[in-house]
């Protein structure tokens, strides 16, 4: 069975780090990655300790190879060619770390252009609890969006996505928020190992996918995902 990790990072020492709130995490490359777990593609996801440098990423989807994209940290004023170059790259969305205090400024504004320009999508790390609706082509929230499930479904109904990762750090009754979602829209759930999570309770276990197939069923394993991530604009 296919699997697309829809969520992971790549965490290589030979670029730059900047700590976050204090925290640096351990390395974690591309051949880490690989020997923990096994996936047919994926999206290598920048966080927050990672600013907006792009060189990590690029080296990592060189060597990750066919059927892996990127999803960047980018600053606002950021360049249509320095858009398409990443977007050639493989880079396939943006993500803004509401929880680790990234600049929400004009979230929507910039949402549009980078989906008119490259075709990016919008991913956002934050409670949805705080969250209003964002008026953005398309939205994947982080980590089942941490907790308040009303909140939750009130964006997968408006047709947002959600990444089932990082199951140790929300405050959802896990089987419960994953069923719901399914329900509220099949293709919504994107699962993802949240590797090597940092600054998690627990990382990922073989457990958790093998919860997604069973409350979600095996389209949100790698269907669901590749439609997005590997969709052309």
């Amino acid at each position: 069975m296919p699997v697309f990790d829809a969520h992971f990072h790549v965490i290589d020492p030979r670029f730059p780090l900047i700590a976050n709130q204090g925290y640096l995490p351990e390395p974690f490359t591309v051949e880490d990655y690989r020997a923990r777990f096994h996936a047919d593609g994926g999206a290598v996801v920048s966080a927050s300790f990672q600013g907006y440098d792009q060189t990590y990423l690029l080296d990592a989807l060189a060597r990750l190879g066919n059927g892996f994209v990127g999803v960047a940290q980018v600053p606002p004023d950021i360049s249509d060619d320095e858009i398409l170059e990443l977007a050639a790259a493989g880079v396939r969305a943006f993500r803004v770390n509401l929880h680790r205090g990234a600049d929400a400024s004009r979230i929507e504004e910039r949402a549009q252009r980078l989906h008119a320009l490259a075709g990016w999508h919008l991913e956002v790390y934050a409670d949805v609890r705080t969250l209003p609706p964002l008026d953005v082509p398309v939205l994947v929230l982080d980590h089942l969006g941490l907790g308040g499930l009303s909140e939750l479904l009130g964006h997968v109904e408006r047709g947002a996505y959600v990444k089932a990762s990082g199951f140790a750090r929300v405050e959802h009754d896990v089987p419960t928020a994953l069923k719901a979602i399914a329900a509220a829209n099949p293709a919504a759930l994107l699962f993802g190992t949240d590797l090597p999570g940092t600054r998690a309770p627990r990382p990922f276990a073989p457990r958790d996918l093998e919860l997604v197939r069973e409350c979600a069923g095996e389209r949100a394993l790698h269907e669901n995902a590749a439609a997005l991530y590997l969709r052309r604009p």
